[in-house]
């Protein structure tokens, strides 16, 4: 199920894509260095969240926010008698 839209999906892939060349560039200088593995696993994650065009923290969040309408929605009714 999308919950991201063309443009946010096309913009998702590009940032990937440049942060995974940047972290590989990176990371063939300095091996040893743990942090340009993770910048490339984050560019990864966001070329990933493009292609399917679903976002986890994008999914929770929405999800938080019904829940709190909802429960907003129960606090809102009134017993008349």
């Amino acid at each position: 199920m999308a919950n991201i839209g063309i443009v946010n999906a096309f913009i998702r892939i590009t940032v990937g894509l440049t942060l995974i060349a940047w972290a590989t560039a990176r990371l063939a200088r300095r091996p040893w260095c743990t942090s340009y593995l993770w910048a490339a696993l984050l560019g990864a994650m966001k070329v990933g969240e493009g292609i399917t065009r679903f976002c986890p923290m994008t999914a929770l969040f929405d999800n938080m926010q019904r829940r709190q309408l909802l429960e907003e929605e129960k606090e809102a009714v009134v017993n008349p008698t």
